[in-house]
């Protein structure tokens, strides 16, 4: 992946990683389009830089994704980088009863919604030239925590999705994984600050080296996350699962 001259579609960037990557990207000299549930959060995040633009998208949304790529298509979009970034991750107890709407959000936005995104966008970023798309999951896709059972779940079928990708469009799209460990973000309650979690910037800047390597690593994996992408090479299956459960 080329870092520098590309136009970029980052889902989920109006805060956290992708609000974190988007602005870096920017910074080296790439049009950066971020999508979003919150308007005040996206106009926040591109305040103050002109070769960022946002959009409100519901990725949980079919039709929402439809019109949005519809209009990409209509107004010329010379995108040729999709970063698949927007998810969710409500912690669940899976021996309550529940009516599993907070399961079926779940598996709408962090798997049908970057499969949907990839469907839709697939002919335009074909037509472009170094085209690429990134699928962020988690170390959680490799090693699972009990808390949030069907985050994991999606994350590990994203996962399973990327590696066929790559092999469907292996000589015409880049196709590339970043998997993070628990970065401080807003992602669940109290995680911004919580202690073990890799601080955002440390973590942003890593990727970014990373992204920077040539060729681009078909998996982009900092060091924190490695101890769970490996486990299973590793033997240290039971060890990873019971630090990720206590």
């Amino acid at each position: 992946m080329k870092m520098t001259g590309n136009t970029i579609l980052m889902t989920g960037g109006g805060s956290g990683i992708g609000r974190a990557l988007a602005h870096r990207f920017c910074d080296l000299g790439n049009d950066v389009i971020i999508t979003g549930r919150r308007r005040p959060a996206l106009d926040e995040a591109i305040a103050g830089r002109p070769r960022m633009s946002a959009h409100l998208l519901d990725v949980e949304d079919p039709e929402a994704i439809l019109d949005f790529t519809r209009h990409l298509a209509a107004t010329g979009s010379k995108i040729n980088v999709l970063i698949n970034n927007a998810g969710i991750m409500p912690l669940e107890d899976a021996l309550a009863p529940r009516d599993l709407a907070d399961a079926k959000a779940v598996i709408e936005t962090n798997l049908l919604g970057p499969i949907r995104m990839i469907d839709k966008l697939l002919p335009q970023l074909l037509g472009q030239p170094d085209p690429v798309i990134v699928n962020v999951t988690s170390g959680l896709a490799f090693q699972p925590t009990a808390r949030a059972p069907t985050y994991s779940a999606t994350k590990a079928a994203m996962h399973s999705y990327t590696v066929s990708l790559r092999f469907a469009l292996k000589g015409k799209i880049e196709v590339i994984e970043l998997a993070p460990p628990g970065v401080q973000t807003d992602l669940t309650p109290g995680q911004a600050t919580r202690e073990g979690y890799q601080p955002l910037d440390e973590f942003a800047d890593e990727v970014m080296r990373l992204f920077a390597i040539l060729p681009t690593p078909p998996e982009i994996l900092v060091e924190r996350v490695k101890p769970l992408r490996f486990a299973e090479r590793d033997g240290t299956v039971d060890q990873v699962l019971a630090m990720l459960n206590s």
